[in-house]
This record gives C-alpha cells, sequence and structure tokens, in this order.
C-alpha cells in the first residue's frame, strides 16, 4: 500500500447513511428495549440514519456510543410471495459466516412485527468504502491499485462459488438442480407480464435463449447480484474486499449464470454512450479488466471453458432488461410517480439491442 493511499483512509472516505425517510422512522423506545435485550452491549438512545434507495429492503444504521449496528427491514405494504424474507436472509448468512468470512456477522432477528412494525434482523457494521457509480472523491487508486481491486472481487465470487453448501448446512435455500430452466422460463414470463407498447417483444432473445440453453450445469451458492456497490473495502488498503453485502437474491443456482448477471452491470471504458451513461460501478477505470477479461479470468480460474458464454452474457443483459422493465410497467400505470422511472424504455431497447449483439456475434 502506498503513502497516498494510507494518507487517505480517513472518514470522509468511508460509506454513510443519510437522513431517515418521511414515514420510515424507527420507534426507538421499543427497539432499543428489544436490542438491549438480544444484543446487549449498547445504551442510551441511537443515531438513527437511512441508506439511499427503498425499492428494496429499508437498511438503517444505528450509532450508538459502544458502537454501531445495521438494520434491515422490509418495505411497508403489500410483497410478493417469497420477497422480502428477512429470516431467511439472517439465517442464510449466519451460516454462510463459518464458511464465507466476508459475510457481516449477524446479531439477531425477529419475526415479532409488534418491535417496529415489520420483522427485522440486525448485524454489525462494517466501516469501510463502497465504491459506486465513483470512487468517493479524495480516494485516488493507482492502475496497479485499480488491477489488484478488480481481481479480489472476481476471486471474491470465485471463493464464493466453491463454497461447500452442503458441508454448510445450506442445501436448503433452493432448488438446485433444474435451475437454468427455471430462471430462463421465469424471466421470458415476467418480461412478457411487464411488457409495454413501446418496448420490443423480444421473442428473438427468448427464442435464442430457449434453445441454446446448455445441458449441463453446476450447482453452487450464487449471490445473484454481486457487484462492486455491494462490496465493502479496506479503507486502510481499498485493494482488500472486507464484505459482500445484500443477499437477498442469494440461493442454489449455477456460477456461470450469476457471472452473467454481473456481467450484465459490467461498463468498459470503450463502451458507446448508452453503457457510460448507465454506468453504476466504476468498472470503466484503467486497471479494470473488460468484460471478455473477466470471462476468461474467472474460466481459467475454475478450469472452465470460456469459449461458450455467449449464452451466459444474453442471459444476464435479458435478467437485466426484465428487472429494469417491471420498475418502467410500475411507472407506466402510475404506480409510482419516480421522475427517474420515465425513459427506462430507452434502456429497455438497449438492453435487447446488447442481446441481439452478443448472438450475432457467437453465430
Amino acid at each position: 500500500m502506498t503513502n497516498t493511499t494510507k494518507s487517505q483512509a480517513n472518514s470522509s472516505l468511508l460509506d454513510s447513511a443519510g437522513s431517515v425517510r418521511p414515514g420510515e422512522e424507527l420507534p426507538v423506545a421499543t427497539l432499543c428495549e428489544w436490542l438491549d435485550k438480544h444484543v446487549g452491549g449498547i445504551s442510551g438512545d441511537p443515531i438513527i440514519t437511512q441508506y439511499s434507495g427503498g425499492a428494496s429492503n429499508w437498511t438503517y444504521c444505528l450509532e450508538f456510543a459502544e458502537k454501531s449496528l445495521i438494520l434491515r427491514r422490509p418495505p411497508a405494504g403489500t410483497k410478493a410471495k417469497g420477497a422480502h424474507d428477512m429470516g431467511r436472509e439472517y439465517r442464510l448468512q449466519n451460516s454462510l459466516k463459518k464458511v464465507y468470512a466476508n459475510v457481516p456477522t449477524m446479531l439477531g432477528y425477529t419475526d415479532d412485527e409488534a418491535i417496529i412494525g415489520a420483522e427485522f434482523y440486525v448485524m454489525e457494521k462494517l466501516n469501510g468504502i463502497i465504491p459506486r457509480k465513483n470512487m468517493p472523491r479524495g480516494l485516488e487508486m493507482s492502475k496497479a491499485q485499480t488491477a489488484e481491486l478488480c481481481k479480489a472481487a472476481l476471486d471474491g465470487l470465485i471463493e464464493l462459488h466453491n463454497v461447500d453448501y452442503k458441508g454448510a448446512n445450506l442445501s436448503h435455500i433452493g432448488k438446485g438442480e433444474g435451475y437454468t430452466q427455471r430462471q430462463i422460463s421465469g424471466w421470458i414470463n415476467r418480461y412478457t407480464k411487464a411488457r409495454t407498447w413501446n418496448v420490443p417483444s423480444a421473442k428473438k432473445v427468448m427464442a435464442w435463449l430457449e434453445n441454446t440453453m446448455p445441458d449441463k450445469e453446476k450447482i453452487c451458492i450464487t449471490h445473484n447480484d454481486y457487484r462492486f456497490d455491494n462490496l465493502v473495502l479496506d479503507a486502510h488498503d481499498p485493494t482488500k474486499i472486507i464484505g459482500v453485502l445484500d443477499w437477498e437474491l442469494a440461493t442454489l443456482g449455477d456460477p456461470l449464470m450469476d457471472l452473467g448477471n454481473s456481467l450484465a452491470y459490467w461498463v468498459q471504458a470503450d463502451d458507446d454512450f448508452m453503457a457510460r451513461n448507465t454506468r453504476r460501478q466504476p468498472t470503466h477505470l484503467e486497471g479494470m479488466m473488460t468484460r471478455q477479461q473477466v470471462i476468461d479470468y474467472y474460466c481459467h480460474k475454475q478450469e472452465l471453458e470460456a469459449k461458450d458464454f455467449a449464452f451466459y452474457e444474453v442471459y444476464g443483459l435479458f435478467r437485466l432488461a426484465g428487472i429494469v422493465q417491471q420498475i418502467y410497467y410500475r411507472y407506466h400505470h402510475k404506480q409510482t410517480r419516480n421522475p427517474a422511472y420515465k425513459n427506462l424504455w430507452v434502456f429497455v431497447h438497449y438492453l435487447l439491442y446488447r442481446c441481439n449483439k452478443v448472438i450475432k456475434r457467437y453465430q
């Protein structure tokens, strides 16, 4: 680690929460009573802040004099069956921590909605840097350091995929066998149901995915949202990863499909304007791998053939198109007024264009 990096390891680089959104406040008295009984080691009332977002689970930081905690609870309102299951997320991480060090330590869970109005769990707060669209202002990394971070991120995914999930008593977190078929049919169905008049039917992409499905699949623990903005970096050495967050979508699935999901968000420096304009993680920095280099690196480390990766690339892009279209559908039908969603239909066009581009390249 360089002296420059050492001098930058200060609180201004650490990821922090903001003000609690109106209507999403926590009842301090009942919460503190529960925390004192089930977590312990705290006193007084905490300073409560909330992390941005909110379309998925609500995440809060509770700062006590002795230590800081993270609380996660589901959003208010009706939830889809199986979604926002705090108990599952808590138990999965609690078991996985024993064999995968980068999971935060779980401290307590309750399904008693009388405490704060919903089930919730509490975990340790990892103090570090979260690489979002851009690195925090004031953090400058060399090309070599950025390359080291890129490899560390991929090595973390590879390590997860090699966890003995049976030995960790995690066989119950997903159906496993048949994952590929379920994902393809599931996302085709979701996209079709959410389609609006101003986006493509995507029938060509759907048919290609159905007809190109690999005969074999490997089953392992998959994160399904493994991106740089779900990683926590060591503030003293930002080439090192000290935590992986947001395990809501984790299941037993195919590792190459998990990598395909990650690559759908991977914007490299020479990408077109649309990709660069929608970038949400710093994969464009000098020293980061290109998508092809990511595929080659992963497959080499896992002793796999990289030449047949097109299916997984297209799957990741189509899945992301489905996610974006589901969000746009809510805006289109006035179920949300968020102006940020107004032009998402254009991004759906772009993602399907990327799907067809990959298909054409490998034909």
